[in-house]
C-alpha cells in the first residue's frame, strides 16, 4: 500500500537545502524508493517534505541520519465543528445599507470562500487561487458564517445589524480536493504562504489547518511557517484553536491544534454564553500550547452553544439568519473586535498593542486556564477603548535592541496616591522562531523589571531602584537557565495585576530588557524585537486620576482620542 507520508529532516549548519535533499533522494534512490518529492517546506534549519512510498518501507526511511519525524501525512480538519447546533435559519434581517468604518484596515480570512452575488460580497472581495476545483457545500457555508462572524460578530435577531468596521479580503483556500485528499495538507499551506509573503495585512483569520494536536517535541510544518511569517510582519493573526475539546483527554487528543500553537499569533477557543463570564464549550480544544507558547489558547469567546446558539449570516442569497456555533466564529468574532480597536484609534496604535490590549482586558472569570489562560475576550469595544475616571490606562509600544534596555514610567501624580492602588500591566513581543528547539522555540525574549519607587536604594553603590516582582516567580537578576524554569518568563505575552500601598509608588517603571535565548549566535545589533505594553492604574481613593495625570503630564503623553465614529455601533 503506498502512503503519503510527511518527513521532517533536520538541516545541519554545515548543510544546505539542496544538498540535504540531493542526499536524501541519492538514500531512497538506492533502496530502490521513488524520490521525486511532492510539496515542501523549509523553515530555520527543518525541511518538511511530502512524500509517498510503500507503507511497509517507512522504517527503513526512518534510518537516514537526518529524519527527524516520520509519520503519515494528516489530512486537513474538516470545515465545520464536531459541535453545532441544527444550521436552520432563524430569521431574515435586512444587513446595513453602509460602507465599512476604516476602509484603511486591511483584513484577510482564509477559508471556504462565499457564494457568487452573496451580500456579504459588498463588504468582502473574494480571491480564488489558479487550478482550484469547486467548494463544497459544506466550505461555503462555513467561510461564509466565519465571513459574517468577522463583519458583524454575534448577530442579535431581535436589533439592528451592526455596520462592519472594516472590509475583508477572502482567500478561498479550500477546495473539493483539499477535502478529501492528504495532499491538500500543503497544497492549502502554500496558497496561505504565498498570500502572506507577498500582501501586507493589519488583521489575518484562520480556522483551518491540519487535524493534527499540537505535541511537545514537535512543531508542524504549519505552526512552523507561519510562525515566522507572523513573527516578521506586523500582522495580528487570530487562529481557531478548533472543536475537538471532547477527545480523549489522556492521550492528547483534545489539545488544540496547529498552527493555533504558533507563538507569534493569538489563539482563540469558544464559550458558550453571550454575556456571562463562565462556562466554556466542552468541544473547545485545551491548553496547554507547546513551549514557550504554553500559554495557550490566550483567550475564549463567545462561540455559541445548543442552548444559545452563535447568529450568523448563511450562505443562501436571501440573508436569512442561521443558527451555528464552533470557535471558527469566536475567533472571528475576536478579529472583529481588533478590528474596530484599529478603527477606533486609526494608526495612533499598531497590531502588538491591539493584541496587548485585549488580553489586558480580557475577563477571568471562572474559565478555566487550560480553556483560556488570560480569560474572555471583552464583548463591548468601550470595554477596551475606555476607563472609568478612577482608572487610567498607558500604552508604550516601540523595538528594543540587544543588550540595550527600555524604561517605561508609569505617570502618577506625586502624593496623590492614598490607600490601596492596584497596578495591572500587560506585555507581548514578537520573536523571531527556531523550530529546531522546540523546548525553546523563541530566538529571543524579554526580561521586565518593576522598581515602584524611584528613591529607594538597598546599597549606595546601587545604579537602579529596588526592584520588585511582579510578572512570574523567578528572581530579578536571574539567569537564563534560572528563568527557563519558570514558564510565565518564556513566554511572549505576560500579564499581572498587583495592589499596592499608594505611598510605596513614586514614579514607577518598568525596564524592559532584551535576551537572546541560549544557541542563539550572532544576534545583530540591527534585530530589534516589536514589543507593547499596557499598565492600568486604578486608585478608588482619587476620583479624578485620569483628569490630574493629563493635567501634570500632558508634555509628555500623547491621549489616544477617537479618528473614527464607531460610538453609533456601539449605541446600536
Amino acid at each position: 500500500k503506498v502512503l503519503l507520508m510527511e518527513v521532517v529532516l533536520h538541516c545541519h549548519e554545515h548543510d544546505g537545502e539542496i544538498g540535504l535533499l540531493n542526499d536524501f533522494g541519492g538514500f531512497l534512490r538506492a533502496r530502490g524508493l521513488a524520490n521525486d518529492f511532492g510539496r515542501r517546506f523549509h523553515a530555520k534549519g527543518l525541511c518538511f517534505i511530502q512524500l509517498e512510498a510503500p507503507a511497509e518501507s517507512a522504517e527503513e526511511i526512518a534510518t537516514f541520519s537526518n529524519v527527524r519525524t516520520l509519520r503519515k501525512m494528516p489530512e486537513l480538519r474538516p470545515p465545520r465543528p464536531m459541535a453545532r447546533s441544527t444550521g436552520n435559519p432563524v430569521t431574515k434581517r435586512a444587513l446595513p445599507n453602509l460602507p465599512s468604518i476604516s476602509r484603511g484596515t486591511r483584513m484577510a480570512i482564509f477559508d471556504g470562500g462565499l457564494p457568487e452575488n452573496h451580500p456579504l460580497r459588498k463588504w468582502t472581495t473574494l480571491y480564488e487561487f489558479d487550478g482550484m476545483s469547486p467548494a463544497t457545500s459544506e466550505q461555503l457555508e462555513h467561510g461564509t458564517e466565519v465571513t459574517s462572524a468577522a463583519l458583524f460578530g454575534h448577530i442579535d435577531p431581535n436589533r439592528r445589524i451592526p455596520c462592519p468596521f472594516a472590509n475583508v479580503d477572502h482567500y478561498r483556500a479550500l477546495d473539493m480536493k483539499s477535502d478529501r485528499d492528504p495532499r491538500g495538507t500543503y497544497e492549502v499551506l502554500d496558497r496561505i504562504d504565498y498570500v502572506l509573503s507577498t500582501r501586507d495585512y493589519d488583521f489575518v483569520n484562520l480556522s483551518v489547518g491540519p487535524e493534527l494536536p499540537v505535541e511537545d517535541d514537535e512543531v508542524h510544518a504549519w505552526t512552523a511557517v507561519l510562525d515566522e511569517r507572523f513573527a516578521q510582519a506586523s500582522t495580528l493573526a487570530v487562529l481557531a484553536v478548533d472543536d475537538r475539546g471532547e477527545l480523549d483527554s489522556t492521550a492528547d487528543l483534545d489539545r488544540i491544534q496547529a498552527p493555533s500553537d504558533c507563538m507569534n499569533a493569538l489563539a482563540v477557543g469558544a464559550c458558550g454564553t453571550a454575556r456571562q463570564k463562565r462556562e466554556s464549550l466542552p468541544c473547545s480544544s485545551s491548553g496547554p500550547g507547546r513551549s514557550p507558547g504554553t500559554i495557550k489558547p490566550d483567550l475564549v469567546a463567545f462561540g455559541g452553544s445548543t442552548a444559545i446558539p452563535f447568529v450568523a449570516t448563511g450562505h443562501d442569497l436571501d440573508s436569512a439568519l442561521v443558527e451555528t456555533g464552533g470557535t471558527s466564529l469566536a475567533a472571528a468574532s475576536v478579529l472583529r473586535m481588533a478590528s474596530g480597536m484599529q478603527a477606533h484609534f486609526g494608526k495612533k496604535i499598531n497590531q502588538l498593542s491591539i493584541r496587548a490590549l485585549l488580553v489586558h482586558t480580557a475577563e477571568t472569570g471562572d474559565i478555566d486556564p487550560h480553556e483560556a489562560v488570560w480569560g474572555r475576550c471583552a464583548q463591548d469595544l468601550n470595554d477596551v477603548v475606555t476607563c472609568s475616571d478612577d482608572e487610567v490606562r498607558f500604552v508604550y509600544q516601540g523595538e528594543v535592541s540587544p543588550a540595550k534596555y527600555i524604561r517605561a514610567r508609569i505617570p502618577t501624580p506625586a502624593g496623590q496616591l492614598k490607600g490601596t492602588v492596584s497596578l495591572k500591566a500587560t506585555i507581548c513581543f514578537k520573536s523571531s522562531t527556531d523550530p529546531r528547539h522546540p523546548g525553546s522555540h523563541a530566538r529571543a525574549g524579554l526580561d521586565v523589571t518593576f522598581r515602584p519607587h524611584e528613591g529607594r536604594f538597598k546599597h549606595e553603590k546601587q545604579r537602579h531602584p529596588d526592584s520588585k516582582g511582579f510578572f512570574g516567580s523567578s528572581r530579578p537578576g536571574a539567569t537564563e537557565d534560572e528563568s527557563s524554569r519558570d514558564v510565565t518568563k518564556r513566554a511572549n505575552c505576560l500579564r499581572a495585576t498587583k495592589k499596592m500601598y499608594g505611598p510605596s509608588l513614586c514614579n514607577p517603571a518598568f525596564d524592559i530588557h532584551y535576551n537572546s535565548r541560549p544557541g542563539v549566535r550572532n544576534v545583530s545589533t540591527g534585530h530589534k524585537l516589536p514589543y507593547a505594553l499596557i499598565v492600568s492604574v486604578r486608585a478608588k481613593n482619587v476620583a479624578n486620576l485620569y483628569d490630574q495625570d493629563v493635567q501634570n503630564f500632558g508634555n509628555q503623553l500623547e491621549p489616544l482620542l477617537p479618528v473614527h465614529d464607531t460610538q453609533q455601533e456601539l449605541d446600536d
